[in-house]
């Protein structure tokens, strides 16, 4: 998985720069800030505990989402292997020899005995519209602080949408997964279909200008038409300067600190903030444990979920990967990828099965070495399906 952002705005897209302090490049980041980041990587500590090499090539580094947000690890707890351990001694004595330490995880991701995935901790420093923050904190299992617009004056930037920007790496997903099913379906199945791609349904592009849906009253669906796309990202930006331009004149003073109007008091900051519009960006620092990330990964990097949450959960699922590659494999087998069922379901599920195929111990050993899974797990798949 590659880490995705959207493409870098164009000048139009950047508030007016209003004078006082340096401002942000592109990434969000000051020279000053990028230079502390640069100082916090330089720095190496000797320590005994677990560390991720590849989790550790991107500390303190951010990276980019949206337009001017960014996601930064600061600091972790934990790998795959914190996991194992914890797993064995909740399990007591004797289980060693259990599984591989990848067969023990997905045991316990397939079974969902959580306790041993709340062991690995993550802290993270996020830079996000105001109102994907609001969306975001009703995950409430999380250490959150967030930049205080009572004592600090917010930054000049804003949340642009970038209409030919869309989802493209959740349809890169779909179309890995597409052609792993169609490679898997070469042979006839328990149902006797040689296509499993029929079943999948297409994943059409996303765009983030979008009209109102008409049957779902929390998401978006179709285009806007071009005209009026161009015209709705003009106001958007418009509205964003105009509101900030009112914001330092009821503070009376600039990013720097600096009186703008000596004959004027100024407003105190904890009010003049109730003027910028939710499209404003904020930052926080982040620390969750690693189950319940994975809960918030199960929800927000779900098709349905907005595209600008979705578009940080999809960073955090490339560094979930990068801290803990056999737990993410197993999320993403056990969770992302797959479905649930009712017990009605399964019940018609086992009607449409052809009972014989089940009781041919041959041909299951084929196709459990093609479906990869491990003995233990396709018992566990055959007893499902046989209501055992």
């Amino acid at each position: 998985m590659s880490a995705q952002s959207q493409p870098a705005s164009g000048p139009d897209n950047h508030p007016t720069e209003p004078t006082g302090e340096e401002r942000p490049d592109e990434t969000g980041i000051t020279s000053e800030q990028d230079a502390a980041i640069a100082e916090l990587r330089n720095t190496q500590y000797t320590t005994r505990r677990a560390t991720v090499p590849a989790l550790e090539e991107v500390l303190y580094e951010p990276v980019p989402v949206l337009d001017r947000g960014f996601i930064r690890v600061i600091d972790y707890l934990g790998d795959d292997g914190a996991v194992v351990q914890a797993a064995r001694v909740s399990y007591g004595k004797g289980t060693k020899a259990v599984s591989t330490d990848r067969g023990l995880i997905r045991y316990l991701m397939r079974h969902r005995h959580t306790t041993p995935f709340e062991m690995c901790e993550i802290k993270l420093h996020v830079k996000l519209p105001i109102f994907v923050a609001r969306q975001w904190i009703r995950h409430r299992t999380a250490n959150v602080n967030e930049y205080s617009a009572r004592y600090s004056i917010l930054d000049h930037e804003f949340y642009v949408p970038d209409r030919p920007y869309l989802d493209s790496r959740r349809a890169e997903r779909h179309v890995e997964r597409l052609i792993e099913a169609q490679a898997a379906s070469a042979e006839p199945d328990l149902f006797g279909l040689r296509d499993l791609a029929d079943t999948l349904p297409p994943t059409p592009p996303r765009h983030e200008l979008a009209p109102q849906s008409s049957s779902n009253r929390q998401g978006r669906d179709g285009e806007v038409p071009e005209a009026e796309a161009e015209e709705i990202l003009r106001e958007i930006k418009a509205e964003g300067n105009r509101a900030y331009t009112i914001y330092s004149k009821l503070l009376n003073e600039n990013l720097a600190g600096e009186i703008l109007d000596e004959h004027r008091t100024g407003l105190a900051r904890e009010l003049a903030r109730m003027v910028l519009p939710a499209n404003y960006y904020t930052q926080w620092y982040w620390k969750i444990d690693l189950y319940n990330l994975l809960h918030f990964l199960s929800l927000r990097a779900d098709p349905h979920a907005q595209y600008e949450i979705r578009a940080y959960a999809d960073v955090l699922c490339d560094i979930v990967q990068k801290w803990v590659p056999h737990i993410w494999e197993a999320f993403e087998d056990y969770q992302l990828t797959s479905a649930e069922i009712s017990g009605p379901a399964l019940a018609l599920l086992r009607d449409l099965i052809d009972q014989d195929r089940l009781d041919d111990a041959e041909a299951l050993e084929e196709l459990r070495k093609k479906s990869g899974l491990s003995p233990r797990e396709f018992r566990e798949f055959l007893a499902t399906l046989k209501g055992t």
